[in-house]
């Protein structure tokens, strides 16, 4: 009997990217793994955290322990909201509080899915084919928090058909930053506009990143500027035959 795997698909794919999560579990299940969607997962917090009011995010966080407490793995196609269970849940509770005991359980079993992949699974090849140019984006949560950063690469360079092509900024800030590029509007522009000259100097057609909130970022200054480039998540391209 395969392993099972739980996934978690975050807010931003469940709302506008779902495509994203339905890829990831076709990618786990091609790597033997039997894939769970828990249909009361809701938010991780990360946005009620981000912005200052714990009291929300301690209850995002409270539901999502009471959700996936007896997991063995929770796969997640996000950096950020992995990074946002692994690392701060922690931060919300009191430490002789039982959330903090379950919070510290949970953390390592949440996982990031490149990462899951990689090092878990011990899977780089998934079969897949992808004819193109593509270059890669960290995201800042997955590189600087978790310190992901060859894993997604060396995923994307067992893919046929696919050139990888490595842009100057890549370990760069797109400018999304949850809240930020709300509240500061021209900045966030200015850095997505930046990112964008740096992608279009390698000739590459598609922009890959393990994160949604990035990828719908540089989607948008891609068409304000009329930039002949597409975006997708790494689940994407994996799940290509």
């Amino acid at each position: 009997m395969p392993a099972r795997v739980s996934i978690f698909v975050t807010c931003v794919v469940d709302q506008l990217f779902p495509r994203v999560g339905m890829a990831m579990a076709e990618v786990l299940e091609r790597a033997g793994y039997e894939v769970e969607f828990r249909e009361d997962q809701t938010c991780c917090g990360q946005p009620a955290f981000n912005t200052g009011y714990r009291e929300d995010a301690r209850k995002a966080a409270g539901h999502f322990i009471r959700v996936f407490r007896d997991a063995e793995f929770i796969v997640v196609p996000s950096g950020s909201c992995a990074s946002m269970v692994s690392h701060h849940f922690l931060d919300l509770f009191p430490k002789d509080s039982s959330h903090y005991e379950e919070a510290e359980y949970l953390a390592p079993r949440v996982i990031e899915f490149s990462r899951f992949l990689t090092d878990v699974a011990k899977v780089e090849d998934v079969g897949a084919r992808f004819e193109g140019i593509v270059t890669y984006h960290d995201s800042c949560h997955a590189l600087r928090e978790l310190r992901i950063k060859e894993g997604p690469r060396r995923l994307l360079r067992k893919v046929r058909g696919l050139e990888l092509r490595e842009m100057s900024a890549a370990e760069e800030c797109c400018g999304f930053g949850g809240t930020f590029s709300v509240k500061f509007p021209e900045v966030s522009g200015a850095m997505a506009r930046t990112k964008l000259e740096s992608i279009l100097a390698t000739g590459a057609s598609t922009v890959v990143s393990i994160d949604s909130s990035c990828l719908m970022q540089l989607q948008g200054v891609f068409t304000r500027a009329g930039a002949p480039l597409k975006t997708m998540h790494l689940a994407e391209v994996l799940a290509s035959r």
